[in-house]
């Protein structure tokens, strides 16, 4: 098993940034990729980016050039650093890990984007 615990989230106002950070323990030789997902109310998750162990990355259309994930594999975390937020964005942030994206989930943040 793979335990994951993020923190970061919070309200910021349009046009705002927020870091996200991820920790992961347990069975760590389980993870090649880390990512974010997302959920909005009354709408599906969504993976919003996702990195591998050599750092090749992926992102939704929807936050590129704003959002950048980056990890350190020596402390089994990952971040996603979120710029130019708008509302759009509000959403439950769930970190992922595992041998692929979505193996395992973390309990989530939540990230309101609001003035």
């Amino acid at each position: 098993q793979v335990q994951l615990v993020e923190s970061g989230g919070g309200l910021v106002q349009p046009g705002g940034s927020l870091r996200l950070s991820c920790a992961a323990s347990g069975s760590i030789f389980r993870i090649n990729h880390m990512g974010w997902y997302r959920q909005a109310p009354g709408k599906q998750r969504e993976l919003v980016a996702g990195i591998s162990t050599a750092g090749s990355t992926r992102y939704a259309d929807s936050v590129k050039g704003r959002f950048t994930i980056s990890r350190n594999n020596a402390q089994n975390t990952v971040y996603l650093q979120m710029n130019s937020l708008e509302p759009e964005d509000t959403a439950v942030y769930y970190c992922t890990a595992g041998q692929y994206l979505g193996a395992y989930l973390g309990r989530g943040t939540q990230v309101t984007v609001s003035s």
